[in-house]
Parts: C-alpha cells; structure tokens; sequence
C-alpha cells in the first residue's frame, strides 16, 4: 500500500485539528526523546561505560 500526497496531507491535517498546533512540538520532542533512549539502550554495554548525551544536558 502506498501513500501517495494527497493521502499524506490528509492525514496532516486531522492530527493538527485533534492536538493542534501547540501540542504537535511537544510530542516531537518526546517522540525524538524516545527514539534516542532506545538508541542508547539497544547500544548495550558500550553505552553503560561512557555517560549518556542526555544525563550531560541535566
């Protein structure tokens, strides 16, 4: 199945009209944070020798 432009900013659209546009970032930014903590957990050991990007930051 694919999904072609049409389809695409349809499905846009309706997220934008359930969270609107103030909510969209902050789920962006969970979402990315996410991603990068199971990057770093499927990493393994290598990550748990060196600290993490994200315990830096704090």
């Amino acid at each position: 199945m694919k999904l072609g432009a049409t389809e695409i900013i349809l499905i846009l659209a309706v997220v934008l009209l359930l969270f609107g546009g103030k909510k969209i970032p902050e789920l962006m930014k969970g979402l990315g944070k996410g991603i990068r903590e199971f990057k770093d957990a499927s990493k393994g050991e290598e990550a748990s020798s060196a600290p993490s990007t994200t315990e830096e930051k704090k």
